[in-house]
């Protein structure tokens, strides 16, 4: 038989759950982080002295630092997934991370490719962007769920004629 669509482990990952789905008729199969990682407080990174300058009609000094600062985290989960051609996997945040654990997918949805799986940069890695507006920082624990992942195709119009290969992985086929 051959595969359709489905998940694997990426090399460097071994103790770590394939996604799954929780319930006969959940669309979304749940993510695991592959490791303990924090997400800081965006408060704390800066953006309250952003938010106060731009207020006050200030002008906000964006070097360097303090752009690293408020971008959002990347939290591995240790997975590539597969598919057809004319699918995608949309990652999507769990209902209950905003609510409970102050936790925004950075990108708010997803988009994996099926020419992301095993890419040269990264073998098809995928990672969730999370911006933490709690106000302490937030302690993601190895083998948590984190998000969901749902299959689903797309669409082509008429006159699609895109012939660029993908060359590389997170964010690679931006110009």
């Amino acid at each position: 038989m051959s595969k359709i669509r489905g998940f694997e482990k990426v090399s460097t990952f071994k103790d770590i759950n394939l996604p799954v789905r929780a319930t006969k008729q959940a669309a979304g199969y749940d993510f695991e982080a592959a490791e303990e990682i924090v997400v800081p407080s965006i408060w704390k990174s800066g953006i309250a002295t952003a938010l106060k300058a731009a207020f006050n009609k200030e002008d906000i000094l964006m070097d360097e630092k303090t752009l690293k600062q408020v971008k959002p985290v990347l939290v591995p989960t240790g997975i590539k997934a597969y598919m057809g051609e004319e699918e995608f996997l949309q990652l999507c945040n769990r209902s209950s991370n905003p609510l409970k654990n102050f936790l925004l997918l950075g990108n708010g949805v997803g988009v994996i490719d099926s020419d992301y799986y095993n890419n040269d940069a990264n073998e098809g890695h995928i990672m969730f962007q999370f911006l933490n507006f709690g106000l302490k920082d937030l302690t993601i624990k190895k083998g948590e769920r984190i998000g969901q992942g749902i299959f689903l195709p797309f669409l082509k119009a008429d006159n699609d004629h895109s012939e660029t290969d993908r060359t590389g992985g997170f964010g690679s086929s931006g110009k």
